[in-house]
Formats: structure tokens, C-alpha cells, sequence
């Protein structure tokens, strides 16, 4: 039997947080150089933060190790806790959420922060959101992807698959959402650029927000806010 509540699972990296920027500052801080959003976006795997030509040599020689990365992972997580920014009107729209009766909200997130969940309500905090408001913060490692947190998720509200959204910017949230019955919100601002999503993965152009106000709008007219 299914509650009357419906639920909506947030992504953070890219889709709410400005990531780019964040790593961005990082690698400025350790001598490196990411390139443009434009590029890094079309950059697959490990070499989306190895950089174009100019950048690989440097970037490369300053990842390679374990304590060089784990310098690397101790500098992002303080600029993500300190500095990194949500987009624009972000914060007070998780705010509207929280505040929306019968709504399950919060994120899954694959953040490779140290301690990923603290440093999520660190960010949230400086936004003016109470990570306490939330139904569920859940982290899934990088080896893992979303489905089983989503299902897992949908199941414990009794949520109907039909009243259940997933909102990403990447190939995993696609399949995510669909492999567990939702409906994906994707963004093509963040990790994964428009043509993309839709050439390469098949996600239909109507489902794309290209910018954060647009995904914004998307879910609160499906959620009538």
C-alpha cells in the first residue's frame, strides 16, 4: 500500500552545488589547471580532471600518489566546506521544498570530500539551510551507483514510483531514476553538457534543464508550488 506522500531525491555536485568552481579552486591551489567548463564537460572518467593537453603533464604528476591525492581530497573538502557556492536561488528553493507538505526531500550524493556528508551540511549552512530539515542525506561510494539508495528510499516513504523524482546531471542519475521507476530531472550545467545527454545517452532533450532557475521551475510546477 502506498503512503500519500511523494518524494523527490536531490543530487548535489553539479546539479544544486557548483562543482566546477570548487574544483576548480582546488586544483588552482596545488599549481593546476582544469581548462573551461565547456571542455570539461566533454572530458570522460578519470581524464575529466586531468585537463586538456596543456594541463595533462601537470596535472598528472600531481595526482599521482597517495599522499599527493590525499592533499588534493583535504584541500577540496575545505574549499567545498568554506567556499564552494549552491547556484543561484538554490538555497531558497530547498528552503520552499522543506516547507512543502507531503513531500519527501533530501540528497544522494557521490561527493569524494573527506567525511562527504559533513561537509555537505557544512555547505548547506552557509546557504541558510538546516541540514536537519531534511528527510535523508545518503552518500553512495564512487564504485556504486544510485539505484539501490533510490529504491531503497522509495520503499521506506511507500512512495508510488508515479510521485517519485530524481534530479542529476550525469549518466548514473539517468539510469538511476529510470532503473527504479522515477522521473529524472537532468541539467545539462553541470558535469555533463546538453548534447551530450542527449546524443551519447539517449535522454530526451524535454527533460533537460540548461539552467538552475529552469530546473527550479520544472519541479515546482510537477510538485504545483
Amino acid at each position: 500500500m502506498y503512503s500519500k506522500d511523494r518524494l523527490l531525491i536531490v543530487d548535489a555536485d553539479g546539479t544544486t552545488i557548483d562543482a566546477f568552481t570548487a574544483i576548480e579552486r582546488t586544483f588552482a591551489a596545488h599549481n593546476m589547471k582544469i581548462g573551461d567548463l565547456e571542455r570539461f564537460q566533454k572530458r570522460r572518467h578519470i581524464f575529466k580532471y586531468l585537463g586538456g593537453l596543456k594541463e595533462f603533464p601537470t596535472n598528472l604528476s600531481q595526482q599521482i600518489g597517495k599522499q599527493k591525492r590525499s592533499k588534493l581530497i583535504a584541500t577540496l573538502t575545505e574549499v567545498y566546506r568554506e567556499e564552494a557556492s549552491l547556484y543561484p536561488q538554490t538555497g531558497e528553493w530547498i528552503e520552499q521544498l522543506l516547507q512543502t507538505r507531503k513531500l519527501r526531500v533530501g540528497f544522494v550524493t557521490r561527493n569524494i570530500t573527506n567525511e562527504p556528508l559533513q561537509t555537505l551540511k557544512a555547505l548547506l549552512k552557509r546557504h541558510g539551510v538546516d541540514a536537519s530539515g531534511l528527510d535523508f542525506l545518503v552518500h553512495v561510494d564512487l564504485k556504486q551507483d544510485k539505484s539501490s539508495a533510490f529504491r531503497k528510499l522509495r520503499e521506506q516513504y511507500k512512495v508510488n514510483p508515479a510521485h517519485a523524482y530524481a534530479c542529476g546531471d550525469e549518466k548514473k542519475d539517468y539510469l538511476a531514476a529510470l532503473s527504479t521507476g522515477m522521473h529524472p530531472f537532468m541539467v545539462s550545467y553541470g558535469f555533463e553538457d546538453f548534447e551530450r545527454l542527449t546524443d551519447r545517452i539517449g535522454v530526451p532533450g524535454e527533460l533537460i534543464s540548461r539552467s538552475p532557475d529552469e530546473l527550479h521551475q520544472r519541479v515546482n510546477h510537477t510538485l504545483s508550488l
